[in-house]
């Protein structure tokens, strides 16, 4: 997706001029291709945002839900039977129909259209149909990166640090210029903590020192030395992924861990706050210094050291949990105190959700994150870092196929 995102960035000027009234038809045309054998459900839900005084950002897109069957209607209950026979569909909310999606409203098979709230689990920041992505996607740079899919660690692509520098890079948090590219908002917080560990044992070893014989005997049994006995210190009620190092560090619901294996990684209590604000200002800032001291005490204290601390600018999956920006200012003292890395984790609050690009803007850092992941509304993966410590001191530490 990072070609993707540089495609639609360069053709934004021409976008922009296409959005016009003028050219509502090459737009519509556009946006029909992939639905020509049927008539848009989404327009003719209800009228269409062009009968409004207001020129529409998308073409096409209604200017209200429809609702005509019960949900799931006769046709997705026959899809569901189907889908059922081949994949889980017991987590399903509703079947679209993509095709017959546009801007923020989500279309299904027996023509209901509803106002989408939900964004795909917060990942589709620009609306269904998007004629932006649309003529992006049809990029020979996009047909040339899905066609040749590259290992982008061996045989990246020869414009590759161009595409970063104009994308990802773009918009990097502040104090950051470098970014380790990822799948998915899991794995690029399980890389974010491999980056802690190693960043933390070459601290110990005093420097970029070669390792030793047990270390190398041991780390192929799972034992110490060259497995150490590290952690990384997440929040109660905290979402970081189901991989297993993401899901050691997630405690927002019991369904997601039960029956598997976890490692023995400290939790320290979020600060749960009263409100209005305005009217418990103090009892607030009591229970955020509590926590910051519960924190401390387990950086210090915990059997498996921390390495890193991982947390959320707001708990999302875990229920919609908010912190002071001064909270979020005594996290990172403790953290730089105790010589343990800062991962703010903007899987699901970045890429202006917020009002602000990156939520953890609005903290007012003086000293950044040491590490920011992100993924979902971004369309990629990753985490951004500034520290060049942080890139391992050997290659292949820090490696996959598609990166």
């Amino acid at each position: 997706m990072a070609f993707s995102l540089r495609t639609a960035t360069r053709l934004q000027p021409a976008l922009r001029i296409a959005s016009m009234r003028s050219s509502r038809p090459a737009m519509r045309f556009m946006a029909s291709q992939t639905s020509s054998k049927q008539a848009t459900a989404a327009a003719t839900a209800s009228p269409t945002m062009s009968d409004a005084i207001e020129q529409p950002f998308f073409p096409d897109e209604p200017t209200g839900p429809m609702v005509r069957t019960a949900i799931p209607g006769p046709e997705s209950k026959k899809a569901i039977a189907h889908l059922d026979q081949v994949f889980d569909t017991r987590s399903l909310n509703m079947m679209a129909n993509y095709q017959n999606s546009f801007g923020n409203y989500l279309a299904d098979l027996d023509g209901n259209v509803l106002l989408d709230v939900y964004a795909q689990i917060a990942s589709i920041p620009v609306g269904y149909s998007n004629p932006s992505l649309l003529l992006a996607a049809t990029s020979p740079d996009m047909a040339s990166a899905l066609i040749n899919r590259p290992a982008l660690g061996n045989f990246p692509q020869h414009d590759w640090a161009e595409i970063l520098e104009t994308g990802m890079l773009k918009v990097a948090p502040p104090g950051m210029n470098q970014v380790f590219t990822a799948q998915s908002g899991s794995d690029a917080n399980e890389l974010a903590y491999k980056a802690a560990f190693m960043w933390k044992r070459m601290q110990e070893r005093g420097g970029d020192a070669d390792f030793t014989a047990e270390e190398i005997a041991s780390s192929m049994n799972n034992q110490t030395p060259g497995a150490p006995n590290m952690s990384i210190l997440s929040f109660k009620t905290g979402f970081h992924g189901r991989l297993f190092g993401s899901l050691s560090t997630t405690r927002s619901k019991p369904i997601h861990k039960l029956d598997i294996p976890a490692f023995d990684w400290p939790q320290a209590t979020f600060p749960m706050l009263k409100y209005p604000l305005e009217q418990h200002a103090e009892e607030n800032a009591r229970e955020e210094q509590r926590c910051l001291e519960e924190v401390e005490s387990l950086l210090t204290g915990y059997h498996n050291k921390p390495a890193a601390v991982v947390v959320e600018p707001i708990q999302s999956e875990g229920g919609d949990n908010h912190a002071t920006p001064a909270f979020f200012k005594g996290l990172r003292e403790v953290t730089r105190k105790h010589n343990v890395l800062l991962i703010v984790d903007e899987v699901q609050t970045g890429v202006g959700a917020t009002g602000k690009f990156w939520a953890h803007e609005h903290w007012n850092l003086q000293d950044p994150p040491d590490m920011v992941t992100f993924s979902k509304k971004a369309q990629t993966a990753g985490y951004y870092f500034g520290n060049p410590e942080l890139k391992p001191n050997k290659p292949y530490r820090q490696f996959n196929t598609w990166m």
